[in-house]
């Protein structure tokens, strides 16, 4: 590999945002409208991204918007493997979840030049950003699901550059039909013996992750979607590691944020009780890893 790569890749990474004025503009993606996605010639679709994942056999076709969220935006599409979840996200400037400082800490950025750029979110600074955010989430993804977890099955890699070829979405398994896509949990409505069942299984997918050394960042019933009796936990660009130095934090949070969304479902407690008792089995056996073939 020619050695001058990583200056390629870097070129015009310290231009802040003061300095991009002086640079030809581009209109950010934000939230995609359907039409610009669909098309019977798909020559035709306006979006890139659409385009290239169809070009490339990932997809065949995008049949719904599903959901919009502060970060990107979940749709149906078809492929050769069944029906897909394709989660496109914004650009970062886009995005109005911006600080994600804290879910980084702890990671490790080897060239100074990149984490000069990354740290000040110049251009080129964002766009890495942006390729770490999906390439993040394709490699919980793959963690989680080979570990046994009830997680979304990636669709794409596990080898990073597979992955990052699809930037800035991520493809997985639709959970649910196409007529029928898995609720989020705080949207199900449950039997009081339905709501116990999905408690356990939210508490113990937590303490899952936490034996793996994971914290999920963001754990709530609005990320954990209700399938065939089955919690199934979902978003995790912004699960962190043990190395974060902010790890207590964030499961503690993650612990208090489950037991306030399940009060609409009827479960009382608090996140000091749900910390102690995810913490508890997460000194247990975890789930039966998944066989992967080649």
């Amino acid at each position: 590999m020619n050695a001058r790569w990583l200056d390629t890749e870097l070129e015009g990474a310290d231009i802040t945002p003061e300095r991009r004025s002086k640079f030809k503009k581009k209109k950010l993606l934000g939230r995609r409208r359907l039409d610009g996605l669909t098309a019977e010639d798909p020559e035709r679709i306006a979006d890139d991204t659409i385009r290239r994942l169809i070009d490339t056999g990932h997809i065949t076709e995008i049949v719904a918007e599903l959901k919009s969220g502060k970060e990107a935006t979940a749709y149906v599409a078809r492929g050769p493997r069944g029906s897909v979840l394709v989660k496109l996200y914004r650009e970062m400037e886009a995005r109005s979840f911006k600080n994600d400082a804290v879910y980084r800490e702890g990671n490790v950025i080897l060239d100074a030049r990149a984490e000069r750029a990354i740290q000040g979110r110049t251009r080129k600074g964002l766009e890495m950003l942006q390729a770490d955010w999906v390439c993040a989430e394709y490699a919980h993804l793959w963690t989680l699901w080979q570990a046994g977890l009830n997680v979304p099955e990636p669709l794409v890699g596990p080898n990073v550059k597979v992955c990052a070829a699809t930037v800035p979405a991520v493809l997985m398994r639709l959970i649910g039909t196409e007529d029928e896509v898995a609720p989020r949990l705080s949207e199900a409505r449950l039997t009081p013996i339905e709501a116990q069942s999905a408690w356990k299984q939210a508490v113990h997918g937590l303490a899952d992750m936490l034996r793996l050394g994971y914290a999920h960042g963001d754990y709530s019933t609005y990320n954990l979607l209700w399938w065939e009796n089955t919690v199934i936990i979902i978003d995790f660009p912004q699960l962190t590691t043990r190395q974060n130095p902010n790890f207590q934090q964030l499961l503690g949070r993650d612990a208090q944020s489950l037991a306030t969304s399940f009060r609409k479902h009827g479960i009382q407690t608090d996140g000091d009780a749900t910390l102690r008792e995810v913490q508890r089995l997460a000194r247990g056996k975890g789930p039966e890893p998944r066989i992967v073939l080649p």
